[in-house]
């Protein structure tokens, strides 16, 4: 039911509907964004308002919004705002804050609210961080996402504790004995998403890194951010020891057995080489499978190899070797196709877009950035090679052929287009 004091999103579409009429204006989109945060996200970067500045600026002349920190919440981006509106000829307008760029006043009032909900939001900030800060140092199960292998419930007294699973607690005492018993995780994961335990998302990693989290002894843990990999770690008391918030689904002993079981299994597996990815990921496909083509280094006799290989085919296919072969063929044909094509970019001008050249053709561009610029032009232009290999006769090397798949539209998927934010899409 709405009443007067209603702010849901259908009756802040409606405010603005209203206003639009008032002023005598045309609604020609509505953009919902809802459940993004106006602090962490600017409105650029927002999954319906974003494409509306980006690419459909030429449709609109007045942007409405409900409420200035329905729109943003940082100076910054405020800042940014008003800047492309200037920039293009648009207004804003809000519902319920006298705001109006045409004016000197306008825009400083904009500034100013922006300000005020600037500070509202690092106070909001503030409480948040300091009830989680809170939380991690009590034994009771208050906020958060509980880790796999338990779910939250609440006992006697009304208070939110955690409980342990039995679905969850029975495959993860599974992949605990088939683990000891030499089985691989990759197996096990494919087994658990069969059997309808786990959903079809579930990969390796994500295997791997529940059987890791201490979390399953009963302890609270916490995101691990170093090291640019996820994990938890334990958070410990103020008397060092580790928070213990729930029933153990594994026993300390139990629990470290599976740990040195898996670090034995991490120091078996080959080292990763610097410098070994693969140039034109992406671009280089199977032509059976249609898997990316990767590089896989070897070594025999104190010599290394390379092959190029894909991830469906069994054993990865007939390895392609000398990979340097395949990239040099594939640049030649790019080249051939594409090399004397004009770079043209994107620009606003007068309520439209216009093309215009950079003066350079793509065969210059791709000389000056490299194979880094290509494969960047490569994949945002939808271009593939696909690598077909076939197996010759009394020769271990298979033969190896590339086609260059270019589709219709490539010149306008080549065009550069800058969203006026700072950054080339």
């Amino acid at each position: 039911m709405l009443t007067e004091t209603t702010t849901s999103p259908v009756r802040q579409e409606l405010d603005l509907r209203l206003l639009a009429r008032e002023r005598g204006y045309r609604v020609v989109g509505v953009a919902r964004d809802l459940n993004v945060s106006a602090t962490k996200v600017p409105p650029w970067r927002r999954p319906q308002l974003g494409p509306w500045l980006i690419d459909r600026a030429p449709e609109f002349d007045v942007l409405l919004f409900w409420k200035m920190d329905r729109l943003v919440r940082r100076v910054a981006d405020l800042t940014t705002m008003i800047t492309w509106c200037l920039k293009h000829g648009k207004n804003l307008i809000s519902r319920h804050d006298p705001i109006d760029l045409t004016t000197e006043a306008g825009k400083t009032l904009a500034a100013l609210v922006s300000s005020v909900a600037e500070i509202e939001a690092a106070n909001t900030g503030d409480r948040v961080t300091s009830l989680w800060n809170y939380t991690k140092t009590q034994s009771a199960w208050l906020v958060g996402k509980p880790a796999y292998g338990y779910t939250t419930t609440h006992d006697a007294a009304g208070r939110r504790v955690l409980t342990i699973d039995e679905v969850a607690q029975r495959a993860l005492h599974w992949c605990r004995d088939r683990l000891l018993q030499g089985a691989s995780a990759k197996r096990l994961a494919g087994v658990l998403v069969r059997a309808g335990i786990c959903g079809p998302g579930l990969t390796t990693a994500t295997l791997l890194r529940r059987l890791r989290n201490p979390a399953l002894v009963g302890y609270r843990v916490e995101e691990d951010k170093k090291g640019g990999v996820r994990r938890s770690k334990l958070v410990l008391g103020k008397d060092g020891d580790p928070i213990r918030v729930a029933e153990g689904i594994f026993t300390e002993e139990q629990f470290q057995e599976l740990q040195a079981a898996l670090d034995r299994r991490t120091k078996r597996q080959p080292t990763r080489q610097t410098g070994g990815g693969t140039t034109f990921l992406g671009v280089l496909v199977c032509a059976v499978c249609g898997t990316n083509m990767l590089v896989q280094k070897t070594r025999s006799n104190s010599k290394s190899y390379e092959y190029l290989r894909c991830r469906d085919c069994r054993g990865g296919g007939q390895g392609a070797p000398n990979p340097q072969s395949v990239y040099t063929r594939l640049v030649d044909d790019v080249l051939s196709a594409l090399g004397d094509e004009p770079v043209r970019v994107r620009e606003y001008a007068r309520g439209e877009w216009v093309l215009a050249h950079t003066g350079e053709t793509f065969r210059q561009s791709w000389a000056a950035g490299g194979i880094k610029e290509m494969t960047k032009d490569l994949l945002r232009a939808g271009i593939t090679c696909k690598v077909t290999r076939t197996k010759v006769r009394k020769v271990r090397a298979p033969q190896v052929h590339t086609q260059l798949v270019i589709p219709d539209d490539v010149l306008q998927r080549l065009v550069i287009t800058r969203d006026e934010f700072g950054s080339a899409l």
